[in-house]
């Protein structure tokens, strides 16, 4: 781990402060504006979770190397009700706040890796990867 930073979310303003983070280290990074789009939309989304649905929670962005490439890590972690039923919200479609129901399957469609772990009355974390190319 070179280089993490967290915002953590409380209010409307994280979010933006959340996503002007991920826009920063990603045009550290090499990523063209395309991609800076897909990693801030990304991470509106992830941290719009964690206004809407938890407590607290934090978005945190790291630059990550490695077998030669490098990429940018989004940290999504909040100490929320959890989530029951994983698959459920990873269809198109589902949405529990009367939204659109892009969400995390959109999420996992912007980045290049995602990964989900949730423990219900504990919270969730999840992990994005986009690989600059």
């Amino acid at each position: 781990m070179e280089f993490q930073s967290c915002v953590k979310i409380v209010t409307e303003w994280d979010i933006v402060a959340a996503r002007q983070l991920g826009r920063n280290v990603s045009k550290e990074l090499g990523f063209g504006t395309v991609d800076q789009a897909r990693i801030t939309t990304a991470i509106s989304e992830l941290a719009r979770n964690i206004y809407l649905y938890t407590d607290k929670g934090q978005i945190c962005i790291e630059k990550i190397f490695e077998r030669g490439k490098s990429g940018l890590l989004i940290i999504a972690k909040d100490q929320g009700p959890g989530i029951a039923d994983i698959r459920k919200v990873m269809e198109d479609g589902y949405t529990t706040s009367g939204g659109l129901g892009a969400g995390l399957p959109g999420v996992k469609r912007l980045v290049d890796q995602f990964d989900i772990n949730s423990v219900v009355d504990e919270g969730t974390e999840i992990r994005a990867v986009k690989w600059l190319r």
